[in-house]
């Protein structure tokens, strides 16, 4: 029996990007290569990997951020969630964009994306007032 390869990873490119339409497959462009983001309301930053050969596979991912609080006054938690990879050349966007009020997302935010527990992907960003 042939053992299964494992899916290959690249991060493909990082910073800031266009307006994401979650609604769509299409990847948001990359604006600017960095780390360091000037953002104002809308500003779009993060990730995009290159999978392959990881069709039917499951990836998890983190989205450690500064501490800002929801409409009941508790500190938001980690985002986290999964996302399936539907074809064996896959990308897949890891990324937020700032809103209101920018001051409580200012700071530093820490991206991960892992597969079947071991991270396979990691992006420090610092959000900075535009």
């Amino acid at each position: 029996m042939m053992a299964k390869r494992k899916p290959v990873f690249k991060m493909i490119s990082y910073g800031e990007y266009s307006k994401w339409n979650r609604e769509s497959a299409k990847i948001p462009h990359i604006l600017n290569f960095t780390t360091r983001i000037e953002a104002e309301i809308g500003t779009e930053f993060g990730y995009v990997l290159q999978i392959n050969g990881g069709k039917g596979e499951t990836l998890s991912f983190k989205i450690e951020h500064p501490p800002f609080k929801d409409e009941n006054g508790k500190i938001v938690p980690p985002f986290e969630g999964d996302q399936f990879i539907r074809t064996n050349d896959f990308q897949f966007y890891l990324g937020d964009c700032a809103w209101q009020p920018l001051e409580d997302k200012l700071g530093y935010w820490e991206l991960t994306t892992y597969y079947s527990g071991k991270v396979v992907a990691h992006k420090d960003f610092e959000l900075v007032k535009k």
